[in-house]
């Protein structure tokens, strides 16, 4: 049967949350017969439900995703230096060659099961038609909706889409201070009303996202950054929300001043200790538990870049191998070239 969601067709046999939890469960099945799975699995304990807004079974399922591609895509894919005093012009967004299905493609191939594209990262260039900006694809030289075709790709080829947003804005700055800038950071209520705005247009009009990636929370203040959390709940029930800790260490300290609440935990750049990644984590006098997810470029750099080649395969599959390990997602970044 097909359902009209937003502005797309989805196959609600094939896109539904039952079909979302029956396949990772059987990907849990699997897990539990090797000796890859994590040692801390308290979670299993059904008398232990925690705080946290999602059931275990919902995150476990999360969990038996194991493995998706980190999509760093946009306007700083061409070349031009992208700061606080300098943003290109969206014409500079010139791809010739677009075939977003060709990354999904690649993604389904190498036994990832979702995908998280950046719809807006720190430069503001929106790579969907946002009615809040002019700052977008509707003004670039390829006018295609990214968001839109990336979505439907990852209908079509059986892949779970998130999308990922910036809070911190070098174009649309209503005031706000960046990190790098004295006095920051910190953002104005008029650019919190804009993100908002953005949000709400991202997960009304794309049909079911699995996941939504929100980086540079702490710059948000924890009132919106709440305020937000429930928002993207309140329009995506299902989806798991990432507000980025943004912590390079192993995920073991928390910061829940910068990056609370949350569904997950980033551990960006590294891995969680050998003895794996504590799930259950006592937050403001509240047990909840947060399953953990690795993110970190298939190179050295989140954008493509020319001179920056993939690691070895080697260190890839160690990395691979550790993450199941110890209990956490891989989300590799695996960034298009112009």
């Amino acid at each position: 049967m097909n359902v009209q969601r937003g502005r797309h067709i989805v196959d609600s046999d094939d896109f539904s949350r039952r079909g979302f939890l029956q396949t990772a469960r059987q990907e849990m099945l699997a897990a539990s017969t090797t000796p890859e799975t994590a040692p801390n699995q308290t979670g299993r304990d059904p008398r232990r439900q925690g705080s946290q807004r999602h059931k275990l079974g919902k995150l476990h399922a999360y969990e038996g995703l194991r493995y998706g591609m980190f999509i760093h895509f946009g306007i700083a894919t061409y070349g031009q230096p992208v700061t606080p005093a300098s943003q290109p012009d969206a014409s500079v967004f010139a791809p010739e060659l677009l075939d977003v299905s060709q990354w999904i493609s690649v993604a389904r191939d190498a036994g990832m099961k979702y995908a998280v594209l950046t719809a807006k990262h720190i430069s503001g260039h929106c790579l969907w038609p946002s009615k809040h900006t002019d700052y977008t694809v509707a003004n670039s030289k390829n006018r295609a909706d990214v968001v839109g075709a990336f979505v439907r790709a990852c209908e079509k080829r059986g892949i779970l889409p998130g999308l990922y947003y910036c809070s911190e804005d070098y174009h649309h700055r209503f005031g706000s201070v960046c990190r790098d800038e004295p006095g920051g950071p910190f953002t104005t209520s008029a650019y919190q009303t804009f993100q908002t705005a953005q949000i709400t247009e991202l997960l009304t009009n794309y049909g079911r996202i699995m996941e939504v990636w929100i980086d540079i929370p702490g710059t948000l203040g924890r009132g919106y950054r709440s305020f937000l959390y429930k928002h993207i709940a309140s329009l995506q029930p299902d989806a798991f929300i990432m507000m980025n800790n943004g912590d390079f260490t192993s995920g073991e300290n928390y910061n829940v001043e910068y990056a609370w609440p949350s569904d997950l935990i980033a551990i960006e750049r590294n891995l969680p200790p050998p003895s794996g990644h504590e799930k259950w984590r006592t937050i403001e006098g509240k047990e909840y538990y947060l399953p953990g997810e690795v993110c970190d470029p298939i190179g050295n750099e989140w954008f493509y870049a020319p001179q920056d080649p993939p690691r070895p395969d080697a260190a890839l599959l160690d990395q691979f191998e550790a993450c199941r390990a110890r209990g956490v997602n891989l989300l590799l970044n695996v960034p298009p070239d112009p």
